[in-house]
C-alpha cells in the first residue's frame, strides 16, 4: 500500500491495481502514457510547448515520446523541444527489479540552448558510451573550465528537484517502497545523497574518497597539477573530485556503486559534509 500522505494505490480504467511497470505496460497506448505522464514536471510541458493532459504539442513543435513494450517491465521517456534538437531535453528510463523495486536507470536532463560540449564522442566522432570507449581531452578540458561535470554535453535545467518528488509519488502508487538506481559518477553519487538515498554497496569508498581527499590523503598528495583534471583545490568542491576521479585519480575504477532510496524517508547520509559551494575555481577558466 501507498506510503506517503494522501497517495492512493494506481489503477486502471477498469479498476485493477497496478503494482508494476509491465503491468502498466499492458494497458491501453493512451492510458499508460497517461500514468507515465504524471511523473513529468509542469515545467517541462511548457519548455515543450506540449499540452499536459493530450501530452501533445503542434506540428514541427515539442515531444513526448513513450516507449513502453507490452510484456516488459521497461519505460523509456524521451522529451525534444523541437524534432532538429540534437540532444533531447529529458531522457528517462527506467524499470522494473526482480525485488518489486522501481530502478531509475537514466535520468538526463539537458538544456538545448546552452553550448554543446562533445564529450560523448571519441576523436573519431563515435559514440564513446560515457568515456567508457575512450575520452576526448579537449572538449573534456572545455567543459570542465565551463563549469560543467564529467559526461555532461550542455548545462542542465535544475528539473530533477522538480522531477523527483512527483516520481516518488508514482513509485509509492504502485505500492513499490524502493527506488534504486546506480550513480554513473561521484558527483551523481553525491547528488542522489541530497535526496535521500543510501547506499547497497560503496558507502565505504565514498567515505574513503572523503579520508583521502583531506590534508595528507593519497588521493590530496595526487592532486600535483600533473594533468589538468588534478590540479590542487580541486579537492574543496564535488565537481572537482569528480573531474580528477574521472580522470583515474583512484586506484580502481569508479563503478559498483548501488543506491536506493526508501519511499518517504531520507537517509541523511552526507559523505562530503565540509564541501564548498560550486563557485568557478582558480582552475577554471570563466567561460
Amino acid at each position: 500500500m501507498p506510503r506517503l500522505p494522501g497517495n492512493e494505490q494506481l489503477v486502471s480504467c477498469g479498476g485493477e491495481q497496478l503494482r508494476s511497470l509491465r503491468e502498466i505496460n499492458r494497458l491501453e497506448t493512451e492510458e499508460k502514457e497517461r500514468l507515465y505522464g504524471s511523473f513529468l514536471p509542469h515545467r517541462l510541458f511548457q519548455l515543450l510547448g506540449v499540452n499536459p493532459h493530450t501530452l501533445r504539442g503542434p506540428p514541427g513543435g515539442g515531444s513526448l515520446e513513450f516507449i513502453a513494450p507490452a510484456g516488459l517491465g521497461f519505460t523509456r521517456v524521451v522529451a525534444r523541444r523541437s524534432p532538429l534538437d540534437q540532444d533531447p531535453l529529458l531522457f528517462l528510463e527506467i524499470s522494473d527489479t526482480p525485488y518489486h523495486q522501481i530502478e531509475l536507470s537514466f535520468c538526463i536532463i539537458t538544456n538545448p540552448d546552452a553550448p554543446r560540449f562533445r564529450v560523448d564522442l571519441d576523436g573519431a566522432g563515435k559514440d564513446n558510451w560515457f568515456s567508457s570507449l575512450g575520452r576526448n581531452i579537449p572538449e573534456e578540458l572545455r567543459s570542465m573550465g565551463a563549469g560543467l561535470f564529467p559526461n555532461q554535453v550542455r548545462r542542465g535545467l535544475r528539473l530533477f528537484k522538480e522531477f523527483f518528488p512527483l516520481f516518488q509519488r508514482f513509485v509509492d502508487g504502485l505500492g513499490v517502497d524502493m527506488i534504486t538506481a546506480e550513480p554513473l559518477t561521484y558527483d551523481n553519487a553525491i547528488r542522489y545523497e541530497k535526496y535521500g538515498f543510501d547506499y547497497l554497496t560503496g558507502r565505504a569508498l565514498m567515505r574513503s574518497i572523503n579520508e583521502e581527499f583531506r590534508p595528507g590523503g593519497k588521493l590530496f598528495a595526487r592532486l600535483d597539477g600533473s594533468t589538468p583534471f588534478r590540479r590542487p583545490g580541486m579537492e574543496r568542491t564535488v565537481r572537482g573530485r569528480s573531474w580528477a576521479i574521472h580522470d583515474g585519480i583512484l586506484d580502481e575504477p569508479w563503478d559498483g556503486v548501488q543506491i536506493y532510496k526508501t519511499i518517504g524517508e531520507s537517509a541523511g547520509v552526507n559523505t562530503f559534509p565540509e564541501r564548498e559551494e560550486e563557485e568557478i575555481l582558480p582552475w577554471q577558466s570563466a567561460a
